[in-house]
């Protein structure tokens, strides 16, 4: 119990420490609100209002199908170019593509022939580049399809695919996008906060403060895992509720307290890392370039911005031993399958294991680094 009662006022002074850091404050919350929100509608996957003109110089009953085939949310309307204006509209970007229907398109298309169109796109815009050529092409081959056939549909196929979209039934990235950023932003601000706190400890030349106190050194990493992992799962609450279901509109499929109940030992592990890795920077500059190398590769490899089928096989099952591979798992199942506490306790368990490893690791290298004088 006494052990107990000083863990908590060890938390207590690294709360008031926190509050006293304005940096840090402004950092949890851009994190944790304007963060989240502008990952889910910045720059969606999907092709969203892309610029698209059109020149028509056939001005028939076909061009004009197929100059109002081309509508919000995909594309933006389409404005009506020359054909003179197509080189300086692409050169100066306000275009991405440029559809040229050539005249006599429609006659010739009815006498049998096989007309072309001109597609011109800006291929500098990769992402709506190639996505949106596609779309281009098949809205094209639909539309023409259906005014030979005088229907708006193409001839019945030989087998129907029954398509069901489940968990997205709108195949929003808004949705994907802004709940793995909150569970990227979980790792760093849990990494950040534990780390920069024993950093800060060290530089102010307070450690040696606490060492002479009746205080062990586990009591000491346990407060400020206690007290960055409390932070960050207040904030991860409140985003939930008033940036990811209020602001964007996200609908959360399963339990929250499950959720929580994750991001906690999820937390466990994190700070655990961040702890670790101050016990091997010397400085905070030290600090900062180690997160960079440490937090990309466990970010872009744990399943939040690619499937995890698709990492080389080495690397994936090296990733095992990530905690974020299974945060990032235990997110994806409960927020967006309902999955309970059946389909995710192997999740679970591997933040658990990895969390006291990582902890019992940090201990072992903060004990070690203080010296006979009891000075780290």
């Amino acid at each position: 119990m006494d052990a107990f009662v000083r863990i908590l006022r060890l938390g207590g002074k690294e709360l008031r420490s926190l509050w006293r850091d304005p940096v840090m404050l402004v950092l949890v919350l851009w994190s944790f609100s304007a963060a989240v929100y502008v990952a889910a509608t910045a720059q969606p996957d999907t092709l969203a209002r892309a610029s698209l003109a059109i020149v028509d110089e056939d001005q028939s009953p076909l061009s004009l199908r197929l100059r109002a085939a081309f509508a919000p949310p995909q594309f933006a309307p389409p404005p009506l170019l020359p054909a003179s204006a197509i080189d300086p509209t692409l050169d100066a970007g306000r275009q991405t593509f440029v559809l040229v229907i050539p005249a006599g398109f429609q006659r010739r298309l009815l006498a049998g022939r096989r007309p072309a169109l001109q597609l011109n796109v800006d291929a500098t815009r990769v992402g709506q580049a190639f996505t949106g050529s596609a779309y281009i092409a098949q809205i094209v081959d639909t539309e023409v399809a259906g005014f030979v056939l005088g229907v708006r549909r193409e001839a019945r196929p030989a087998v129907e695919l029954a398509l069901r979209t489940r968990f997205n039934p709108e195949l929003s990235h808004r949705w994907f996008g802004g709940v793995m950023e909150l569970a990227n932003n979980v790792t760093m601000l849990a990494v950040v906060l534990a780390g920069a706190a024993l950093i800060r400890e060290r530089e102010h030349g307070t450690v040696e403060h606490l060492l002479a106190m009746p205080v062990t050194p586990a009591e000491i990493l346990l407060a400020k895992v206690v007290a960055s992992s409390l932070v960050v799962l207040a904030a991860t609450l409140l985003s939930l509720a008033f940036i990811v279901r209020g602001a964007l509109g996200i609908p959360l499929a399963g339990s929250a307290a499950l959720f929580l109940g994750g991001t906690a030992l999820h937390l466990f592990a994190t700070t655990s890392l961040g702890v670790l890795m101050a016990t091997v920077a010397r400085s905070m500059p030290q600090f900062g370039l180690l997160v960079v190398l440490v937090l990309l590769p466990l970010q872009m490899l744990s399943g939040a911005n690619t499937p995890r089928e698709s990492i080389p096989g080495g690397v994936r099952e090296a990733m095992l031993l990530a905690p974020t591979t299974h945060y990032v798992e235990l997110a994806q199942a409960v927020l967006f399958r309902g999955a309970g506490l059946d389909l995710v306790w192997r999740p679970l368990l591997a933040s658990a294991l990895i969390g006291a490893a990582l902890f019992a690791l940090a201990l072992l290298r903060f004990s070690r680094g203080i010296g006979d004088d009891g000075r780290i």
